[in-house]
């Protein structure tokens, strides 16, 4: 397994990290991703450390905190062996404070989160999504003294737009606080947004990436093609309704891409979709996701090789995409935003 710096910080992850949204299946929207129950969970999470993928990441709306609480169980007498990410701010509840960045929820959903998981520690604690309504200095602070507490060692954000992630990073450097060093992003080649802004702020400022969905909402497994829609009982069927918008024309062009890629490697799609991921700037990990051993194994396999340039190249002309305003604007005028050498008078 390679190892990789997250963000700026000291701390290396793992390439590939495991997502527990399969764990407990509880809820319609929950259950399309998968129903791993303790038993499976604990086999799969043996397999991970068998193969070098240490880092677990969960949030305290999956499953209702049934996936935290498989995860907590799994890793028993396995603590000094991984690496918790979670993630807090989505509601968890009626009230009117069981949601949001603020002080109060995100102090009660760590302890919460660590009930569940039974550890003193969580090692990157992630905002889930963005919160129009709590100043960001409030939100840092908390998250200070959550780290001086001991509760958790590194911070991040998720679904942020940039210019509300510049805005935390500029109060963190203003008061002293920990700095987001990861940013869990949804990327793949079916949506390449997270390139527009996200990768040049990320790369800029120290900020990992952290891949989220990197098989395009489950588009890209090669099991959906022209003649071949997909099937009940997969995530891309049963909750076809939910996710990134895309075109149906530029999914296929893609797989055509992934066909002939896979020929020349002998590679499966689905590793080399997470290959192409873990070549671009800023990603320090992608985040895998299974429903059994089978599926585990196979993801792993994305490791340990690199595509080529050419074959890089295939891959991003066929998912290439019209970029928004501004970035169209900007790409017109690249001398103003490549980076030339510094040279001595």
């Amino acid at each position: 397994m390679e190892y990789r710096r997250l963000g700026a910080s000291g701390l290396r992850v793992p390439a590939l990290s495991f997502g527990t949204a399969t764990f407990g299946g509880a809820g319609d929207f929950f259950k399309a991703w998968g129903s791993t129950d303790a038993g499976g969970a604990s086999r799969l999470i043996d397999v991970c450390l068998d193969h070098g993928v240490t880092l677990f990441d969960s949030a305290d709306v999956y499953s209702g905190g049934l996936a935290e609480t498989i995860l907590g169980g799994a890793i028993k007498g396995k603590r000094d062996r991984v690496l918790i990410s979670t993630k807090a701010t989505f509601p968890t509840g009626d009230g009117p404070n069981d949601y949001g960045s603020s002080r109060f929820h995100l102090i009660g959903a760590v302890e919460k989160a660590l009930g569940r998981l039974g550890t003193d520690h969580i090692d990157l604690l992630q905002l889930h999504g963005q919160d129009y309504n709590t100043p960001v200095e409030e939100t840092m602070s908390a998250l200070d003294q959550l780290v001086r507490d001991g509760k958790i060692r590194y911070v991040g954000a998720s679904n942020f737009s940039g210019w509300h992630l510049m805005k935390s990073l500029g109060a963190s450097d203003r008061y002293g606080y920990p700095r987001h060093v990861a940013d869990q992003v949804y990327y793949s080649l079916l949506n390449r947004d997270y390139e527009w802004e996200l990768m040049p702020l990320g790369a800029d400022q120290g900020v990992g990436a952290l891949i989220w969905s990197p098989l395009g909402w489950g588009k890209l497994t090669g099991k959906i093609r022209r003649d071949q829609p997909a099937k009940p009982g997969t995530r891309a069927h049963d909750i076809a309704g939910t996710g990134p918008h895309f075109e149906e024309e530029r999914l296929f062009r893609i797989v055509d891409a992934l066909d002939e890629v896979a020929a020349e490697t002998g590679k499966t799609i689905p590793q080399i979709a997470l290959n192409w991921l873990l070549q671009r700037p800023t990603v320090a990990n992608v985040i895998i996701g299974a429903r059994n051993e089978e599926q585990l194994i196979e993801n792993v396999g994305a490791v340990g090789w690199a595509l080529t340039a050419e074959q890089i190249a295939k891959l991003d002309t066929a998912s290439d995409a019209p970029a928004a305003y501004p970035v169209w604007h900007q790409r017109g005028f690249p001398i103003l935003n490549e980076k030339a050498p510094i040279r001595a008078a």
